[in-house]
């Protein structure tokens, strides 16, 4: 079983954005520590809440503060961008380190319809889909271009050794069918869509598609603590805030402020559900045998965590735990180096 970890940067009550960048990037020497298999960060814009606002910067950072663990982001909002572009960004990170970069990509925008226009308003209307950009970028990072594409003969300098390995991030059937025509890994974004039927149909589109349960992950909230009380009272009341627009879009944010002026921005009727935030939660045994049953219901092999916990401490010795859960015997925190994520 592989564990992975998604940091968001979060900004605490009394840190600033510099704090919760430091703050990942010592999450990330850890997690190297502590044997985990991949770090990934996040892609938000005009939040005051979330640092990271730019995953590739972030990523070059973290793979000179560490040595082995793959780095990555979960995800590059791709519909803002030129395929091209992030292409050249990831293969120079690859040619920086070799087999170590990985690239999630988001349909979602990543922030308000107000910094969506921000970052798509030099693009022309009627540009490409998601699934002709991810094709596109695809194919550039494989300097693989058709011969009759309108873009056959431009390649994306440099070259890496081995390019970043490419993921869809998803939380519906409709993502996971993508990623399976497209050929590429999936993750299904658990702690979004917490409904076990859409899960359930989503492994199952991928593997009709032709992926395979290896190439299917699941992003998981989770909080491990000493007991599940103390657990339980680290979730607290986590809820998340589902708009739904007149135009038929659905976009999940965290709090009824945030959905309010989501809508307003994007000037349409809407309708809002609230929903009880998909964490598991407990102390390492409850949480191991959980995260077991899913595991040999999909029959998959890597999870890739997050947490809701902004507390420093709290959220470190959260990931310890878990890290420990999935090693043989009841090790020390401080011991646990290699066995997470190689086994």
């Amino acid at each position: 079983m592989k564990l992975s970890i998604l940091d968001q940067s979060p900004i605490g009550e009394n840190d600033t954005a510099a704090d919760a960048l430091k703050q990942t990037v010592d999450l990330a020497i850890l997690a190297e520590k502590w044997g985990y298999h991949r770090f990934w960060v996040s892609e938000h814009h005009n939040s005051e809440e979330l640092a990271g606002s730019a995953p590739e910067a972030l990523i070059s950072y973290l793979l000179a503060k560490t040595k082995q663990i793959r780095i990555g982001s979960g995800g590059v909002m791709l519909q803002h961008y030129s395929p091209y572009k992030v292409a050249e960004i990831f293969n120079v990170l690859s040619s920086l380190a070799p087999g170590r970069v990985d690239l999630g990509i988001g349909k979602a925008p990543g922030g308000l319809p107000l910094s969506t226009r921000a970052l798509q308003q030099n693009l022309l209307k009627g540009g490409q889909s998601i699934q002709e950009k991810l094709s596109d970028l695809k194919s550039l990072m494989h300097n693989s271009l058709h011969e009759k594409h309108e873009l056959y003969g431009v390649k994306a300098y440099p070259i890496p050794p081995e390019p970043a390995h490419l993921f869809l991030l998803g939380a519906s059937e409709n993502s996971a069918k993508l990623a399976a025509v497209l050929n590429i890994s999936f993750v299904y974004a658990q702690f979004i869509n917490g409904d076990p039927n859409e899960l359930k149909k989503s492994l199952q589109a991928y593997l009709n598609g032709g992926g395979n349960n290896q190439d299917f992950h699941l992003a998981l909230s989770i909080i491990v603590a000493d007991t599940d009380r103390e657990a339980e009272n680290l979730r607290g009341e986590s809820k998340l805030i589902r708009v739904n627009l007149e135009s038929g879009r659905h976009v999940t944010v965290k709090s009824i402020e945030q959905a309010e002026k989501f809508a307003e921005q994007a000037g349409e009727s809407y309708s809002i559900e609230e929903q009880v935030a998909a964490i598991i939660y407990g102390s390492k045994a409850t949480v191991r045998r959980q995260v077991l049953e899913l595991q040999n219901s999909l029959g998959i092999n890597e999870i890739i965590v997050s947490t809701p916990l902004v507390d420093v401490e709290a959220k470190q010795k959260s990931f310890s735990l878990l890290g420990e859960a999935f090693t043989e015997g009841d090790v020390d925190s401080d011991k646990f180096l290699t066995k997470v994520g190689t086994e």
